[in-house]
């Protein structure tokens, strides 16, 4: 892995994602975040083959969406993955969602995932080989800027 951002396989908005606002509804960007973060864990190990074996596997404790633009039928989605920060139970991530035929950014994603002992269905550390794969991916993108949705908070601004 380099210090690039991950890129994730390119996904296309499907006919069933569609609202009557004639654009792919909110529920839909989740799940192409998550199909991205599939592939992510999948390369760093935690994935479905992980979960198989009795590992464990990664629960989403936070997530916060941002819609920037919109999408429609047929649109090809790219998404980029970057892990802003790590410790022995939890991941903080970041992944930018854009049209990967105009370019533009679509929306973001931020979320806060934990490693859970199947067995127990609680929190646990990742085991070492798998831990150090994540450290060696925070250092590799430690050296990325922040973007610039991350850390944001719900609430109405009031202008004094």
């Amino acid at each position: 892995m380099s210090s690039d951002l991950i890129e994730c396989p390119v996904q296309t908005v499907e006919p069933a994602w569609i609202d009557y606002n004639g654009h792919m509804n909110m529920a839909y960007y989740n799940l192409v975040f998550d199909r991205a973060l599939d592939y992510v864990y999948d390369q760093l190990g935690i994935g479905v083959d992980y979960v198989r074996a009795g590992g464990g596997s990664c629960f989403t404790a936070e997530i916060h969406v941002n819609y920037l633009q919109e999408v429609v039928l047929g649109d090809p989605l790219r998404v980029t993955f970057q892990l802003l920060d790590q410790d022995a139970k939890r991941l903080h991530f970041f992944e930018h969602m854009y049209h990967a035929g105009s370019g533009y950014l679509a929306a973001t994603s931020e979320q806060l995932a934990l490693h859970v002992d199947m067995t127990t269905r609680r929190t646990a550390p990742f085991p070492p080989p798998i831990q150090a794969r994540i450290e060696a991916l925070q250092r590799q993108h430690a050296a990325l800027p922040r973007p610039e949705q991350a850390g944001r908070v719900i609430g109405i601004r009031r202008r004094p």
